[in-house]
């Protein structure tokens, strides 16, 4: 799998993604936001891709994660819109993925939030190196940041937050199996902003 940062906003290309397999399609068809994907291996064949970064068919796009920056933080973005193609779901690219854009992001902010809304985002977030800060946006979505700061103490926080909830059968039998942080995974190796 290969990864790339595609640009950055407000100059950031537009990504049309197939609605039937991606969540959040028609939230890469903006200019607004700039965008990281992962890609299936052999597609690129050494060529810049997409062909055309401005207005692209997502062919062999696996997952993709939209960035801003912070609406009132300067020193920080917000990943946003984190997909993974339907078929793909529960292999961790979105985690790495998101660990790829943090990296790359890390080199122009300081900070790099999320906002999660569900206990298998936040599993997947802490994977990606990830932290739980004891904020919250929104109705229900738990802020996330790396650098990560207290990851392991804060880990437990967010879960007992998600606890409160009403939740059904399947998020509590998740929640009930976690006792700890997860293993962070490896940022991969991939291409800069273009």
């Amino acid at each position: 799998m290969e990864y790339a940062l595609l640009g950055s906003p407000p100059d950031a290309p537009r990504l049309r993604l197939d609605w039937r397999r991606f969540a959040y399609a028609g939230k890469f068809v903006t200019g607004d936001a700039g965008k990281a994907v992962a890609v299936a291996d052999g597609v690129r064949n050494g060529k810049e891709w997409p062909p055309d970064a401005r207005d692209a068919e997502a062919e062999g796009v696996l997952g993709a994660v939209s960035f801003s920056p912070h609406h009132a933080d300067d020193d920080a973005v917000v990943l946003r819109y984190v997909t993974v193609r339907d078929d793909r779901r529960g292999e961790g690219i979105g985690a790495r993925l998101c660990a790829f854009a943090a990296e790359r992001l890390l080199d122009a902010y300081a900070r790099v939030r999320i906002d999660v809304n569900n206990p298998y985002a936040y599993e997947a977030l802490h994977k990606a190196g990830f932290g739980y800060t004891g904020e919250r946006a929104g109705l229900a979505e738990l802020v996330l940041e790396r650098p990560a700061g207290a990851r392991a103490e804060n880990y437990a926080d967010g879960l007992a937050a998600y606890r409160e909830r009403d939740l059904d059968d399947a998020e509590r039998a998740f929640l009930d199996a976690r006792d700890g942080p997860p293993a962070v995974v490896d940022a991969p190796a991939g291409e800069g902003e273009r």
